[in-house]
């Protein structure tokens, strides 16, 4: 995966948000990702417990603290959802794809068994 071997970049407040094409195709890499308004990602698991929902949410929030690009989380029993989108530009950046690329990759190597919902 391309996205998730790059690193969120910090934007100036006023950048340019992405177009509808360049989100259309940054969402090749980011299976069972929506867009959401055209302002945020949004994606949701389900895990079989409380607390492998909250293992996979700690797990995303030190990826979000490693690249300085916070989501913001939703969690209950068995469950969890990630909205993300680039506050300084109230939109969304390649930064955000990245981000979402990076909780992809997390995944491929989840030992909790999440799965997409359509929550």
């Amino acid at each position: 995966m391309g996205l998730a071997n790059e690193a969120c970049l910090p934007c100036l407040e006023g950048a340019p948000t992405l177009t509808e094409q360049e989100i259309s195709k940054l969402l090749e890499e980011l299976p069972g990702w929506e867009v959401v308004d055209h302002h945020h990602l949004r994606k949701a698991w389900c895990f079989t417990d409380f607390r492998s929902a909250l293992d996979w949410v700690n797990r995303a929030g030190a990826i979000c603290e490693s690249q300085g690009h916070h989501a913001e989380f939703g969690l209950g029993w068995g469950h969890a959802e990630a909205l993300i989108y680039t506050h300084k530009v109230d939109g969304l950046t390649r930064s955000d794809a990245v981000l979402a690329a990076r909780f992809e990759a997390m995944d491929a190597k989840n030992p909790y068994g999440a799965f997409v919902t359509d929550r």
